[in-house]
């Protein structure tokens, strides 16, 4: 099935790393695997965050154990520039595919990331987790906002 990058008409675009606490946050997946090798499983639809899930801060945050989407800031984000979010520029020519399979995403029609580089973001998106205490050297050099400055 191939799915079309034209986003869903009256929906923004969503930012698929994204914080719990962020205006019309939604989980779109599971967060799986080890901590040093992370997976994605997505959900069949996004769902709203409960309240009580918000409240947690130990043992884990909420983006630690779930892949939340919220609609994108742009240039109120340090990884977004004119049009574009740098970050998935980043990962996609820094990081190594994790699947080869374009799995069903709840998200996918408005995501910001599958609208800028398509399959490429899909086939890294599943090792990407907002708050990851095992980040590869390859992974943090890429999400480092750092880079952007001059």
């Amino acid at each position: 099935m191939t799915e079309s990058l034209t986003a869903k008409p009256g929906k923004s675009l969503m930012c698929p790393s994204a914080d719990s606490e962020m205006d019309n946050s939604v989980i779109f997946g599971i967060v799986t695997g080890t901590p040093s090798q992370p997976e994605l499983v997505h959900l069949p639809q996004v769902k709203s965050i409960p309240s009580e899930l918000l409240q947690l801060e130990s043992p884990v945050k909420p983006t630690e154990i779930f892949r939340i989407a919220a609609n994108c800031i742009e240039g109120n984000c340090q990884h977004f520039d004119t049009d574009r979010c740098r970050l998935i520029d980043r990962i996609v020519d820094n990081l190594p595919t994790v699947t080869d399979k374009l799995v069903p995403c709840p998200i996918r029609a408005n995501c910001r990331w599958w609208h800028q580089q398509g399959q490429a973001a899909c086939w890294r998106c599943p090792q990407v987790v907002r708050d990851n205490y095992h980040v590869s050297d390859r992974l943090l050099q890429a999400i480092d906002p750092a880079v952007y400055q001059d």
